[in-house]
């Protein structure tokens, strides 16, 4: 990274690495927090800032069987507490935390689709769910996950903030919707889709409470927040981190208001998009020569930077992701990294040449 130039390094951290029962009260492992240390530490020596996040889905089990993790008030608590622990351990040398990252993928994949850990969603789906309910669990994993994070954020801000120097925000997620049909309808389909996106978090960070659509369509299952809750929630972030994948072509669907209730169903809006998936039939040299990739990232930070000029407040840009990684239920076979893994071979040769930006040539045998 170093070698690249490189000047930021963003990462998480796994909860029951540094507390194997979710808790306090069940020990802190000391390794798990040496090994934090090593990479900050190496991070720093080669000049690199890092930046922690704090939940990426992987809750401790222990929370998951004890009080069903993030369907109940009692994550808030436990989550702080971690958060703490970090804070002290880490937040002398890291500058840049993250509370939580894309709550929406979280509270939608693992409570609304099934798709995610721990698999919940209603039985008619059929969707082979550990068991569950789409139309209210979605909303409370939402609601807790603000709680758990303004009250991280809180206990930072009171605590460490003021000699540690730091900054501390939230990374949402948000597809694009541009209306299928240049209808009022459509547009207002648009808008609603992002309302159930990225307004369901964005709006409580901001105004103190959730869409006036969301407010409208998903009535009484959609929590409540307090007094106290809204005064914790509303500023409770120092930067927003968005993470973008793809836009989409919405439509009004009218038609869903008969559907049986489910947020996946709740917004009265039909999704479409036309997705690009990996070649099998492109050979190893066909696909590390790589310039959609190279293009995509010239371009995106080509608008970036003439958004900036005009005024944009945005302090950085990450790429995701440095390396292949282990994407959810995709595995191993979404190859996302600018540096590709050779899992199973041997490498005996790799040299980088991305065409006039950056090449990478490989030989691998096995």
């Amino acid at each position: 990274m170093k070698d690249i130039n490189m000047d930021a390094y963003r990462f998480s951290i796994s909860w029951s690495r540094i507390l194997p029962k979710g808790k306090l009260a069940g020990g802190v492992n000391k390794e798990g927090i040496k090994y934090y240390n090593n990479v900050i530490n190496e991070l720093l020596d080669k000049g690199l800032q890092p930046f922690i996040t704090l939940f990426h889905w992987d809750l401790p089990r222990t929370l998951e069987e004890e009080y069903g993790g993030f369907l109940s008030p009692n994550i808030v608590n436990d989550f702080r507490d971690y958060a703490e622990l970090c804070f002290k351990e880490f937040g002398d040398r890291v500058k840049y935390w993250t509370t939580l990252n894309e709550p929406w993928s979280f509270a939608t994949h693992a409570y609304a689709e099934g798709t995610f850990a721990p698999g919940r969603c209603s039985p008619w789906q059929n969707m082979n769910c550990t068991g569950g309910d789409s139309a209210t669990e979605p909303y409370i994993v939402a609601h807790n996950q603000l709680l758990a994070h303004a009250s991280a954020v809180n206990i930072y801000k009171t605590k460490y903030q003021p000699s540690q120097k730091g900054k501390i925000g939230i990374t949402l997620v948000c597809h694009w919707m541009i209306p299928l049909y240049d209808t009022k309808l459509d547009r207002d389909a648009s808008q609603r889709s992002i309302d159930f996106q990225f307004g369901w978090f964005m709006d409580p960070l901001t105004i103190g409470d959730y869409p006036s659509s969301m407010r409208s369509l998903v009535g009484s299952r959609l929590p409540k927040f307090t007094t106290y809750q809204v005064k914790l929630i509303r500023g409770s972030f120092d930067f927003i981190g968005l993470n973008y994948y793809t836009t989409n072509y919405t439509t009004n669907a009218p038609e869903l208001s008969d559907a049986k209730p489910s947020y996946l169903t709740d917004s009265l809006v039909a999704v479409t998009s036309r997705d690009e998936f990996d070649d099998p039939t492109l050979s190893l040299e066909e696909a590390l020569e790589d310039t959609p990739r190279i293009d995509y990232f010239y371009d995106h930070l080509y608008y970036l930077q003439n958004a900036i000029q005009d005024g944009a407040n945005v302090k950085g840009y990450f790429a995701w992701s440095s390396i292949d990684n282990f994407e959810w239920i995709c595995g191993y076979t979404s190859s996302l990294g600018w540096e590709k893994v050779a899992r199973g071979v041997e490498v005996v040769q790799m040299t980088f040449c991305l065409g006039g930006v950056s090449c990478e040539v490989m030989q691998v045998v096995g």
